[in-house]
């Protein structure tokens, strides 16, 4: 069972309108298996996520806590053995090694769990984000145009989303509203670590000429993911939590929420 993206369950389908209709059929659901990620062989966090891109994952959760900043402090990531008792590998252990012993310090590593409904931030507050942030963010003007077209595009790539209606995407586009990548997960804060992992394996860090869109709401965690990873503007199809909004402003981001259909609400920034 480890690793696959969905499952298949016998579902009982309930039905109310004209008169009850009751009827079990197979019906397709998202997959959703912990990931415990490893530097140098120590445990720094388990996820739970949707297999698929776990390197990516891993990179981009690094770079977002601040423990790496290219793709050149990494040295190799693998996949261990020795997972279960009878020593199978299920692909829910990942290990990575640092090209260099300082760039992450052990003593400072905490053990993080984090469930595919909210990430665990690296940072307790914008002070403390503000501090950690490697790359100036990017004023970049919001094009309504655009913006109202993000969340369809967005849609339309979303394949497992398709399939299950339970999963949520994560997506870099450029200024003009063109994908450059979309990632999917059970999890929003994984969507956005496998996006920025990819963009950081690509050597297209920062990405100060690209948005982040977001099938969720807008989350702190996001808004810091956005901001280590040097994005300008950060745009989500539901709400905005308060302390996000904050975090834009203070930041400099521009920052979308409730972007549905031809409407959406500007938390920060400015109308080009």
């Amino acid at each position: 069972m480890a690793g696959r993206k969905n499952s298949t369950f016998a579902v009982t389908k309930v039905r109310l309108g004209d008169g009850l209709q009751v009827d079990t059929r197979a019906d397709t659901v998202a997959g959703e298996e912990p990931l415990e990620i490893r530097v140098g062989g120590q445990t720094i966090t388990t996820t739970m996520r949707t297999p698929g891109h776990d390197i990516e994952l891993a990179h981009g959760f690094l770079h977002s806590e601040g423990h790496i900043a290219s793709l050149s402090d990494v040295t190799e990531a693998r996949y261990c053995a020795g997972a279960t008792v009878n020593g199978m590998n299920t692909y829910n252990l990942l290990d990575i090694d640092l090209a260099k012993k300082n760039v992450l310090d052990l003593s400072d590593l905490r053990l993080t769990t984090t469930t595919s409904a909210c990430g665990v931030c690296g940072t307790s507050s914008i002070e403390a984000l503000a501090k950690q942030t490697r790359y100036p963010i990017p004023h970049i003007p919001v094009d309504p145009y655009v913006v109202a077209k993000l969340p369809d595009k967005l849609r339309a790539e979303q394949k497992q989303f398709k399939k299950t209606g339970g999963i949520h995407a994560a997506g870099a586009f450029t200024l003009d509203g063109e994908p450059v990548v979309i990632r999917e997960d059970i999890g929003r804060h994984n969507a956005a670590d496998k996006v920025i992992g990819h963009l950081l394996l690509e050597d297209r860090l920062p990405a100060d000429d690209l948005i982040l869109v977001m099938s969720s709401r807008a989350s702190f965690e996001l808004v810091q993911k956005a901001a280590m990873a040097g994005f300008g503007m950060l745009v989500a199809v539901s709400a905005a939590s308060s302390l996000a909004v904050e975090t834009a402003r203070e930041t400099g981001m521009a920052l979308v929420g409730f972007a549905r259909g031809d409407r959406f609400n500007l938390y920060s920034g400015e109308l080009a």
